[in-house]
């Protein structure tokens, strides 16, 4: 939206999406085998052309889809992943297609298809789902994931102003300080990094039987994008149908662009639905501020091994505020 607060501020804030992207951003590449770090690059630059493309009408951060984490590995194991890529590329044509059909026949369709009852339930399942992944973090480190969470209320409660709405990322802060002093940081990965490095790209391959697996993505990313527009219009109070033809082709272009290169496709990031309800910043330009710190972290390695040194736990504990956050946003509907 239009909101614009001072440069520092937006500057807060856009780190806090950073902080709010980074553990589900990374964690898909992670456990398909893509490179994080040509990952991240790509969602950097999708979120980018989302904002250019939406007229920077709808603040959205594109990061990884878990929905792509099955057919990525159905394929990888009986191909090849230059041959998942092909069906990452294929689910973008696709999604990038609805979206233009929306963009020229309207979206009455898809409010027929996915009515606010609909919508507000894939916004509730989706924080609920992602609530177990919260789960799993918690469950590697519950102390430091209670501390985080502790730290993220504290913050959130007792604090007014800018430092209230960067609860999330000073909780995340402290929860990392204190794995650290603890010894429960691994800093071999960090100490091995280059300082800069560009993000390595492959070259997909196109398999019909391969595209097939990824069908369904197309659904579930259609319905992630329509739960993420109508969200944010009941969070900020403004109509942003007419925008919704637009956010479906542009993740469309970004999940093709993603897999194109190496990456992994991309969809409309409920974590950062959490960090706008928590911050009450509906700003896109923290959303600018995300992005190009998202770029400027895929060609640094040695950044990104310090974030990803950050322990489970910790990670947990923030996401447990987030997920709870989008699920209660989802019931409000």
């Amino acid at each position: 939206t239009d909101e614009r607060l001072s440069w520092p501020r937006t500057i807060g804030v856009g780190l806090q999406h950073i902080a709010a992207m980074f553990g589900a951003t990374f964690l898909v590449p992670i456990l398909t085998g893509l490179p994080p770090t040509t990952t991240l690059f790509f969602s950097g630059l999708g979120t980018i052309l989302f904002l250019i493309i939406t007229q920077n009408k709808v603040p959205s951060y594109l990061g990884s889809s878990f929905a792509f984490l099955a057919p990525i590995a159905a394929s990888v194991k009986s191909d090849s992943m230059a041959v998942a890529l092909g069906g990452v590329v294929a689910t973008g044509v696709l999604l990038a297609i609805v979206g233009l059909v929306a963009r020229a026949v309207g979206t009455g369709w898809i409010n027929w298809l996915l009515p606010p009852v609909v919508t507000g339930t894939i916004v509730m399942v989706i924080g609920l789902n992602l609530a177990g992944a919260a789960k799993g973090g918690l469950a590697s480190g519950p102390v430091l994931g209670t501390i985080t969470l502790l730290a993220i209320a504290f913050f959130a409660a007792f604090s007014r102003g800018f430092i209230g709405r960067i609860s999330i990322f000073l909780g995340l802060l402290v929860g990392y300080l204190i794995a650290f002093l603890m010894g429960d940081v691994n800093t071999d990965g960090i100490k091995a990094a280059k300082w800069i490095a560009a993000p390595t790209f492959t070259t997909p391959e196109f398999k019909m039987s391969a595209i097939i697996l990824f069908l369904p993505v197309v659904l579930v990313l259609i319905a992630e994008n329509v739960g993420h527009v109508k969200a944010v219009s009941s969070m900020t109070g403004k109509d942003l149908d007419d925008q919704m033809g637009n956010a479906l082709f542009a993740d469309g272009v970004a999940t093709t662009l993603a897999g194109a290169g190496g990456g992994s496709g991309t969809t409309t990031y409920a974590e950062n639905i959490g960090v706008m309800a928590a911050t009450r910043v509906y700003s896109t330009a923290a959303y600018w501020i995300a992005a190009l710190g998202a770029i400027i972290l895929s060609i640094s390695p040695k950044f990104g091994a310090v974030l990803s040194a950050i322990p489970g736990g910790v990670l947990g504990g923030a996401q447990v505020a987030l997920f709870g956050m989008i699920g209660i946003l989802g019931a409000d509907r």
